[in-house]
């Protein structure tokens, strides 16, 4: 658990049951859908939209959650159909029911466009990023066993999202969106995912946050292969600067995970000190030539399965590449093909 909660306040102590709604604001129904892994669930959100409803993230596409959907739809609604359907990014616990349910209600996607153009690449598959994950996993410091199964082709993405709309509607940054007589303002934040869309409302004080800011775990923020220099970490603390000044400190946090809760300039601090807390533990590790394998027990101090491991490694990458960048590291590549990093003169 991070350091920090003491400084949240979290108005409801427990979320809605299995196909129950709680509103948890004016025009804001909370639901809770189950997710098939170690973080078991997700917070999705029901928006008053005139003659329907909005809908902010699906869930992830198995029965249990299909069958969760049509019990709200049966009893939940007042009658009233579904008539958009907004993603904030393209991780199949946001976006992977959007197909399902944009056929079933013949409702339109609302969605950033780099997250519409990963969630359309993911869920077609990607013949040749197998090769690149085994590159990515080497460099990192892994064996070949390792690296051999890093790199296998993995269908996961595309059982958790099976179908992404062929079409949809433009979400930015700074634009506004009308829903139910209220104003949402998209804040675009990055790090996590390419073009992550917070949506912000003024008249009911409220912050739907996605991944972009939860009140109890740190949203993973990871090099991923198709960009191994890539620099996620500066983007996301970019990203948390930008929302401390873009929304009022008294606003209402609604995240997708976890509960909702008001100190949202706190969390953003806690999160800004855990990541620069991570890289000072690198820097102390690297006064010797280190491998991103190598840190990961410096950073991970738990067991990591295999699906674990794939989150840990892009995450220490992630904080590596921003010491590079910063000049903190220097990054050599060995004899052996494996990238090492030292401790820069100062």
């Amino acid at each position: 658990m991070d350091a920090g909660l003491t400084s949240l306040q979290f108005p409801v102590g427990a979320p809605p049951g299995p196909g129950e709604t709680l509103e948890i604001a004016p025009g804001i129904r909370w639901l809770r859908m189950p997710l098939p892994f170690a973080l078991d669930h997700i917070n999705l959100w029901l928006l008053e939209d005139g003659p329907g409803w909005t809908i902010v993230d699906t869930g992830y596409a198995m029965a249990q959650t299909k069958e969760l959907w049509q019990r709200i739809f049966a009893e939940q609604l007042g009658g009233l159909p579904l008539t958009r359907i907004i993603v904030t990014h393209y991780h199949p616990d946001h976006i992977g029911l959007a197909g399902w349910l944009s056929e079933l209600w013949q409702a339109p996607l609302w969605v950033t466009e780099k997250e519409w153009l990963f969630a359309r690449l993911m869920s077609r598959g990607a013949e040749d990023f197998a090769p690149l994950r085994q590159r990515f996993a080497h460099r990192a410091g892994l064996d070949a066993a390792s690296c051999g199964l890093f790199g296998e082709r993995d269908n996961s993405y595309r059982r958790g999202v099976p179908s992404v709309p062929a079409s949809f509607q433009r979400l930015a940054d700074g634009m506004s969106v009308e829903i139910g007589r209220r104003v949402w303002r998209v804040i675009v934040g990055e790090g996590h995912a390419p073009e992550l869309a917070c949506l912000y409302c003024a008249q009911t004080g409220v912050l739907i946050s996605g991944d972009q800011v939860l009140p109890r775990i740190s949203p993973n923020i990871s090099v991923q292969p198709h960009e191994p220099d890539g620099d996620p970490l500066a983007r996301y603390l970019s990203s948390l600067a930008k929302l401390r000044e873009a929304v009022p400190p008294e606003t209402l946090v609604l995240p997708s995970h976890n509960l909702p809760f008001f100190g949202l300039r706190a969390r953003i601090a806690t999160l800004a000190q855990h990541h620069q807390a991570r890289c000072s533990e690198i820097l102390g590790a690297c006064e010797t030539p280190k491998s991103a394998f190598q840190l990961l027990g410096v950073l991970f101090r738990r067991m990591l399965d295999r699906h674990q491991l794939g989150f840990a490694l892009g995450e220490a990458v992630a904080h590596l590449n921003y010491l590079v960048h910063q000049g903190a590291l220097k990054r050599e590549l060995g004899g052996d093909g494996v990238y090492r990093f030292t401790r820069a003169a100062q």
